[in-house]
């Protein structure tokens, strides 16, 4: 085994009070492609940071090779607006590079920008690329890479993975795209709950290696579970249980695909379109007919955007626009739902639509509102989601946030979990039509999981501009590919699928795509349970049954009692009351405990005897 380039040893890393990492190892051999993952606010940032020698450690050792270059690239680099591009990257020399400019001109060609363009005035994708032309510049012999395709199209992304796949230096990653690090990596760190696990696997390993850990850890339940905490297990109950209903969700999108590729080969141009106006309004969503849009270029010439293209979105349909930046897949949005007018062509809507928009925009969001306030602006304690009523606490629990932060402000939340709550607010608007312009950019994995879940479960239409590769796997029906100078086409199922189609009619240009996601695997097994076959008895299905929804009436109940109990005038206004609401509280809490231990213990013998058997 190769030494390492660069190490940490022992590390301790702390904000405030708060531990992110605790004596933990972490080792980078030339050729090691580590993916570093962990949970929104696990501290892997602040980890790669200590690790590029931008932060000290407070405690433990950090060695890196004498004369190694390290090159690092921060989630959100600094671009100085008055700054040229051509100064900006090469800052990114070493000071002892004779021909700086040669070099400079090499990697700015490469990612596409342009020497003279003021960093003020970039595009969030321009300022992606300038940024990496910086890191990459130094040729250096250790790469350290925070989210690097954020803002990035799928040509860059590619050309970005075949780079650092020839790479023969040490690379540790942060990423939220499973296809781009499923791709790239052979080596796994997982900073967990302040601790550092290490897979000698690639990341396409990971999500089985995770389940396994998780097991583990289960069948140690009675021995550690007065140090875990209750909302960590209830949390990790809830993500379990979506991957159990990833099945069903998987089965239905297949259907919805078949749906939309029957359709497509049937479809004849504008008769068939006109068939469709004879449906039911609620059937048909819209219908672009041999729609064509043209900008002027700087130079006064015709830019083709859009050429002749003809579709029919029908209801639960899912339609991801894919193509590098610049092709016009905003433009095409805009387009379908009626914000710009085509040159040439026709575009119908049908009746009653109710469209919502998630593009990301934070300053939706007081920041010093509760997230409480945020989802109830009118008061009281109930989130209308569509027309039914869900208490504010167990609504925030479906977007993975622990009952103790619904009275924290929005302005405590991490980045992840701000887009959670965007997430929050934008669901609970009734809707029929989703239109999302690159929702994946900034999105933790998490979040992300969570995103895919609400989209399988929801029953509208689907609009989706994405580079998300894996996440275009798990959403759509069809991909509409825009190539630039006007060429647009469409292919039925996800982004593998489509990928394929075009390589076997002769188009595509030799890209790589990334296999869609396949099911997590693992299952929790009980030492003693595992021994019995059968199921369990009636009595104990039962039980089972109905201890989800007893808990939640006791989360509500303690949430319910928690908020008068944090009420600064309610001990004035009545002692008596305040103490049996504190008494209350204790017994609730105590009730919880049990019954969420119960539902664990019921729940791994179901599971094992169902192996078992």
């Amino acid at each position: 085994m190769a030494p390492p380039l660069i190490q940490l040893k022992n590390a301790t890393l702390a904000l405030g009070h708060q531990v992110l990492a605790e004596e933990v190892d972490l080792a980078l051999a030339p050729g090691d492609r580590a993916a570093l993952v962990g949970r929104n606010g696990s501290g892997k940032s602040t980890l790669l940071r200590a690790l590029a020698g931008q932060l000290e450690l407070d405690d433990g050792d950090r060695f890196i090779q004498p004369a190694a270059r390290v090159a690092y690239l921060p989630q959100h680099p600094d671009l100085p607006p008055d700054h040229t591009v051509a100064d900006y990257v090469a800052g990114g020399l070493p000071h002892d590079v004779a021909d700086t400019r040669h070099r400079v001109d090499a990697v700015m060609a490469r990612l596409g920008v342009e020497g003279d363009w003021r960093l003020g005035h970039l595009s969030g994708g321009e300022g992606r690329r300038t940024a990496l032309a910086r890191t990459l510049v130094s040729e250096p012999d250790i790469l350290l890479l925070d989210e690097p395709t954020n803002h990035l199209d799928m040509p860059t992304i590619q050309w970005l993975e075949g780079e650092l796949q020839r790479f023969e230096g040490a690379l540790c990653v942060i990423s939220h795209d499973r296809t781009f690090l499923r791709s790239l990596t052979n080596l796994v760190y997982w900073l967990d709950r302040g601790t550092m696990r290490r897979l000698d696997k690639g990341f396409a390993h990971f999500d089985a290696w995770q389940e396994q850990v998780f097991a583990e850890e289960e069948q140690r339940l009675y021995q550690l579970k007065k140090k875990l905490q209750r909302e960590e297990l209830w949390l990790h109950q809830g993500l379990s249980a979506r991957r159990k209903r990833n099945q069903g969700r998987l089965k239905r999108l297949n259907e919805l695909r078949e749906q939309r590729k029957e359709m497509l080969t049937n479809r004849t141009g504008s008769a068939n379109l006109q068939v469709a106006e004879a449906e039911g309004s609620g059937k048909t969503v819209i219908e672009a007919e041999h729609i064509s849009k043209t900008f002027t270029g700087a130079d006064g010439s015709a830019v083709p955007i859009v050429r002749d293209f003809s579709t029919r979105i029908r209801k639960g349909d899912r339609i991801g626009i894919v193509g590098p930046n610049g092709a016009g897949k905003t433009t095409l949005i805009k387009m379908l739902t009626g914000e710009i007018d085509p040159d040439t062509g026709k575009v119908k809507h049908g009746k009653r639509l109710e469209p919502i928009y998630f593009d990301q925009r934070r300053d939706q969001l007081d920041p010093e509102k509760t997230l409480w306030e945020t989802l109830c602006p009118g008061g009281g304690d109930q989130v209308m989601v569509g027309d039914q009523p869900r208490h504010v606490v167990a609504y925030l629990r479906d977007f993975l946030f622990r009952d103790g932060q619904a009275r924290q402000p929005v302005k405590a939340l991490s980045g992840g979990e701000t887009n959670r709550l965007l997430l929050a607010t934008l669901f609970a608007r009734p809707s029929n039509l989703i239109v999302m312009d690159e929702p994946t950019n900034d999105l933790d994995m998490e979040t992300l999981d969570l995103l895919i879940d609400v989209l399988g479960d929801y029953n509208g239409t689907l609009l989706l501009v994405s580079h998300d590769r894996d996440f275009l796997d798990k959403t759509v029906t069809s991909v509409v590919v825009m190539e630039g100078d006007g060429a647009v086409e469409e292919f039925p199922g996800g982004y593998s699928d489509a990928l394929k189609q075009r390589r076997d009619m002769g188009g595509g240009k030799g890209k790589r795509a990334g296999k869609s996601a396949g099911k997590r695997a693992g299952k929790r097994v009980s030492g003693e349970a595992s021994q019995r076959a059968g199921k369990l008895s009636y009595k104990e299905q039962r039980e089972l049954d109905q201890l989800p929804g007893q808990i939640e009436r006791l989360q509500q109940k303690i949430a319910a009692l928690q908020a008068q109990i944090d009420d600064p005038n309610f001990y004035q206004r009545d002692p008596e009351r305040f103490q049996e609401a504190v008494d209350a509280l204790e017994k609730a809490q105590t009730a919880l405990e049990k019954a969420e231990t119960r539902w664990l213990e019921l729940e791994e013998r179901r599971e094992a005897l169902q192996s078992a058997g």
